[in-house]
C-alpha cells in the first residue's frame, strides 16, 4: 500500500566501526569512496538502508559489499543526526560497531568502495562526513565495555597466552596495566580454560595458552555473576 506525505523524510543509513586486534594495535575498516562526495577519502563502510530491510541486514549487507565480512559480532551503536551532516541531503545514520579475529577475516573492496584497508586507531586519516566522531563515539563505547562484557576474546584468536589478553586490554584502554594484578583478577575470575599447550613459533619462551569458556561465563552469568576487570 503506498502513501503520500504532506512532510519531507530523511533518507537512513548504516555506518559500521569495524575493530580489529593484529597483536599489537587496535585498528579498525576503512574504505576508499569511490563516488562522490568525498570521492578518493576514507570513510567508515556503509551505505543506504532499502525499504525492505531491517536495519541490521542493512548492515551487514553493507559490510559484505563493501568489505567482504560476514558473521561478526555487531551491536549498534548510536544514531548520529545532525542536519548538516551529509551534503547529499538530510541523512540520519544509524551506527553499529563490530568487533573481528584478523586471522579469520581478510577485507576487500566492492560495491562503491575504490578500496578498503585496516587501519591503527591511534593514526586515522581525515575521514568523511562525521565519520570522526561516530568512531570517537564507538571507542568511547568499547573501553567502557569491555570492563563489564566479556567482549574483548571477539578481538583474539581461539588460542592465546595471558600476555596477549593483557596487550589486547592495554590496546584498548590506552593504559599499561599492572602484569601481576591483571593475571591475578582474570584468572580468579574462572573463565579461562588452561590448554595442555604452549605458543609455537617464537623467539622468546613459550607461554601456556588459554581459551575463553563462553559455557562457564553463561552459567555463571545466571548465577549472578558480574566480569568486571
Amino acid at each position: 500500500m503506498s502513501a503520500t506525505y504532506s512532510h519531507p523524510r530523511p533518507a537512513i543509513t548504516v555506518d559500521m566501526v569495524v575493530f580489529g586486534y593484529d597483536g599489537t594495535s587496535l585498528q579498525l575498516v576503512l574504505v576508499e569512496r569511490g563516488l562522490p562526495p568525498f570521492k578518493g577519502r576514507w570513510a567508515l563502510p556503509g551505505g543506504f538502508v532499502h525499504v525492505d530491510e531491517t536495519l541490521e541486514e542493512a548492515a551487514r549487507r553493507e559490510l559484505e559489499e563493501e568489505t567482504g565480512l560476514t558473521r561478526i559480532y555487531l551491536e549498534q551503536l548510536y544514531t548520529f543526526g545532525d542536519v548538516d551532516r551529509d551534503p547529499r541531503e538530510r541523512v540520519v545514520s544509524v551506527a553499529y560497531f563490530a568487533l573481528v579475529k584478523l586471522s579469520d577475516h581478510r577485507v576487500h573492496a566492492g560495491s562503491d568502495a575504490k578500496n578498503s584497508a585496516w587501519y591503527v586507531v591511534d593514526s586515522l586519516p581525515s575521514l568523511a562526513f562525521d565519520h570522526g566522531a561516530i568512531v570517537s563515539v564507538a571507542l568511547e563505547r568499547l573501553r567502557g565495555k569491555v570492563r563489564y562484557r566479556p567482549i574483548g576474546f571477539e578481538l583474539l584468536p581461539q588460542k592465546f597466552p595471558l600476555r596477549q589478553l593483557q596487550s589486547l586490554y592495554e590496546a584498548i584502554l590506552g593504559t599499561a596495566l599492572d602484569k601481576r594484578n591483571f593475571r591475578k583478577k582474570v584468572l580468579t575470575m574462572e573463565l579461562l580454560q588452561e590448554l595442555d599447550e604452549t605458543e609455537s613459533d617464537v623467539s622468546h619462551r613459550a607461554a601456556r595458552l588459554y581459551r575463553f569458556d563462553e559455557k562457564a561465563y553463561r552459567k555463571l552469568s545466571k548465577q549472578g555473576f558480574e566480569f568486571s576487570l
